[in-house]
């Protein structure tokens, strides 16, 4: 177990000093003072399998770091093991919650998740109170806070990140095997209402991810500054001098040899000139890679005999990129690797005119900063974001883009579905593994720039009034609090209605 410093953030002040902002904070803190006494004197342990890599690392530290300016002791701790098979093993327990991979569990794979919740738990143990407060996010420690609930007393709160709006064999047996630890806590937290089993029915309560509208990723940057990020990441050609240097690791793409090299060691992608589509995600077969890249194949490679030629011109010229992080920084998805694998040598596979079309990209991670401007200068690039997951247990790629004003197509998962109003805000994939489908929408919302124009109005909108980091703390404010209260009504009120003006974003 290890303890992950959260370095100073935005503070409520700074967020303040935004117009369209400044209701949201202002409703906060309202709140804040009505259920902190309730929380004096009790420290939140974080509990979770990662702190760079996936949306639950990156949502934990303005989590955190809110949390503690609005007066809540707060650390985060992550899990570790010298048992890589651990990894393994909960990564097959978020597939089979996803409906995906082989159910079943031996009694081998129980004794060695126990083990290892078991040794970090013993860590923890002798850094807390009875009076703290256990939250363990996802599969990975939810044994050991349920092993700490029993040993300390402490209340305890298990948050699920993940979830399948069915249930099928293979989700009842992941379900059947966490089960005995999840029922020990004293309420659960999931994204999506469709996600909650029927045994925790009676102790679920409904938390949305929200966005940092400020942060590196998200925040507004120039086209100046844009330009800048792609040659400090190396990912455009330096055409004049930079106020700003390097970034020491650059994103590197896949050459026609099957090497990393520089993003520009060919040639340019041309992300300040070319229409480009875009997926950033982690390397996950869930995600929809493969079917996303044929789709394109197939777009590309469909006859053009219609009148508009600027539409032409568009298939001709446009390039997909898909970019995820750099595998071997993501020590909690050891099949990163194999899946970006897969997709190398399926690239590998196509004629040199559409891999030329197609770039494949890993954004370092040793930097959370230059990785987040690396993200967000590409979305800003880009004519259509798309999240084209097979199953998705929220997907924050997709409100990130949406704050943006851009064109976001997704798949019909859940919770793309919870952030996609389809034809309104964006566009929903009926099927993310049917490449005609894929291929005929992408073609349709490029062919109509007036439909992007309305739909990615409507998607800040959206964000700015459901999906901002300040209705996330309002919401776990009030989780917290009705473990202490059980009879505290969890309904969240809208920020002031005068400060909604996602437009001045």
């Amino acid at each position: 177990m290890r303890t992950v410093e959260v370095s100073n953030h935005t503070s409520l002040a700074e967020y303040s000093d935004r117009f369209h902002l400044e209701g949201h904070v202002r409703t906060l803190e309202e709140e804040a003072k009505q259920l902190l006494p309730s929380l004096s004197g009790r420290k939140v342990w974080m509990i979770n399998a990662a702190e760079s890599g996936g949306g639950v690392a990156e949502m934990m530290p303005k989590l955190v770091s809110i949390l503690r300016e609005l007066g809540i002791e707060v650390e985060w701790v992550v899990i570790e093991s010298e048992r890589p098979e651990f990894f393994g093993l909960t990564k097959r327990i978020h597939n089979l919650i996803h409906d995906a991979g082989d159910p079943g569990f031996s009694a081998e794979d129980r004794a060695l998740y126990e083990a290892v919740n078991e040794e970090n738990a013993r860590a923890l143990e002798r850094m807390m109170s009875p009076r703290d407060f256990i939250v363990a996010h996802d599969p990975q420690p939810c044994a050991m806070g349920a092993i700490l609930k029993e040993r300390t007393g402490a209340p305890a709160i298990w948050r699920s990140h993940i979830g399948l709006d069915r249930a099928t064999p293979r989700t009842r047996s992941a379900w059947e095997f966490l089960r005995p630890w999840i029922e020990a806590y004293d309420r659960v937290v999931f994204s999506v209402p469709e996600y909650v089993p029927p045994f925790l029915a009676d102790r679920s309560s409904i938390i949305h991810p929200g966005i940092d509208p400020l942060s590196p990723k998200n925040a507004e940057i120039s086209p100046r500054r844009v330009q800048s990020i792609l040659c400090s990441g190396q990912l455009a050609l330096q055409h004049s001098p930079m106020l700003h240097p390097l970034f020491e690791h650059p994103a590197l793409r896949l050459s026609a040899e099957g090497k990393w090299e520089r993003a520009t060691e060919a040639e340019e992608i041309g992300f300040l000139f070319r229409p480009i589509i875009t997926q950033i995600s982690r390397w996950d077969r869930l995600k929809g890679w493969e079917p996303l890249m044929d789709a394109f194949v197939r777009m590309k490679s469909s006859s053009r005999t219609g009148p508009d030629g600027l539409h032409n011109r568009c298939l001709d010229i446009i390039r997909l990129v898909l970019a995820g992080p750099d595998p071997a920084s993501v020590a909690d998805d050891p099949e990163g690797k194999d899946l970006l694998e897969e997709l190398t040598r399926r690239w590998l596979d196509l004629d040199p005119r559409l891999q030329r079309d197609i770039a494949i990209l890993t954004l370092p991670m040793a930097s959370r900063e230059e990785n987040a401007l690396m993200v967000n200068a590409i979305q800003r690039c880009s004519t259509i974001v798309v999240q084209n997951s097979i199953e998705e247990g929220f997907g924050l790629t997709v409100s990130e883009a949406m704050w943006k004003r851009l064109t976001v197509i997704g798949s019909s998962a859940a919770g793309i579905r919870q952030q996609i109003r389809d034809g309104v805000d964006g566009i929903l994939i009926p099927d993310a593994e049917n490449t005609t489908e894929i291929a005929t929408i992408l073609d349709r919302a490029l062919a109509n720039p007036a439909l992007r124009g309305h739909l990615s109005g409507n998607a800040q909108r959206k964000v700015h009034e459901n999906f901002l980091v300040f209705t996330q703390v309002r919401a776990w404010l009030r989780v917290l609090h009705s473990v202490l209260t059980p009879l505290v009504d969890v309904t969240l009120s809208p920020p002031d209605a005068s400060h909604t003006g996602a437009s001045e974003a």
